[in-house]
């Protein structure tokens, strides 16, 4: 059967890339209280309170509070760099040394993840039906694996490499999608992403999207008996 093949050889590249991350050099500590000043640049975007902004139809600025923060720092190393391509988020990561970056970062981390960025009420029952046997079981016929086999369980992200995806927006999901397909994006280890969102159809990036938008961006604390 090639689905096994598929998913073992998927997991060992997650696997290796989230060692790779383990292993990386350690970070210096960071310092909250500035990154929380140094967040008043992200929040005519990302909000004060690191919830992200989801215009529909339109842009779509994504969620970062509770997002790992070796993740965020990557991501802006990265902005700056050039590697990961945005016009907006470029000049500021330009205006960032290392210890903002990682100030900021462990600020939005930090802060707690929304319960959901949208409701299952705003999408038809067949494309949420889609979109959650991308992200948990994923389509063996068309060699795409569930989005959970590297972002972890309820993709609630795995170390700094694989983020959180439940609980981001629909949109900032859609776009990121479109961007590893037509490569516009790189910066994912053996390029991974782009290797699957190749696979993806228009559709199935809509479901996915709309799916993991309605999901908890945090797993929900246990009730007391």
């Amino acid at each position: 059967m090639k689905s096994p093949s598929i998913r073992q050889a998927t997991l060992g590249v997650c696997l290796l890339a989230s060692a790779v991350s383990f292993n990386a050099t350690a970070q210096a500590e960071p310092d909250l209280a500035k990154g929380q000043a140094d967040a008043a640049l992200c929040a005519a975007c990302h909000q004060a309170d690191g919830s992200g902004m989801n215009i529909p139809n339109a842009d779509s600025w994504p969620r970062l509070a509770g997002l790992d923060a070796g993740y965020m720092v990557q991501q802006l190393q990265d902005f700056k760099s050039g590697k990961r391509q945005n016009i907006s988020m470029q000049p500021f990561a330009q205006m960032l040394d290392e210890q903002q970056m990682i100030n900021v970062s462990a600020w939005f981390a930090s802060l707690p993840a929304p319960a959901a960025v949208a409701s299952s009420d705003s999408y038809p029952a067949e494309q949420l039906a889609r979109g959650e046997q991308l992200a948990t079981t994923g389509d063996w016929n068309n060699y795409i694996v569930p989005c959970s086999t590297c972002h972890g369980p309820d993709n609630l992200g795995a170390g700094s490499v694989f983020p959180a995806i439940a609980g981001q927006h629909f949109g900032y999901i859609r776009d990121q999608l479109q961007n590893w397909q037509q490569d516009k994006r790189d910066n994912d280890p053996q390029q991974l992403m782009a290797a699957i969102a190749k696979r993806m159809t228009s559709d199935d990036i809509q479901a996915v999207a709309a799916w993991l938008s309605s999901q908890p961006g945090a797993v929900a604390p246990q009730q007391t008996p």
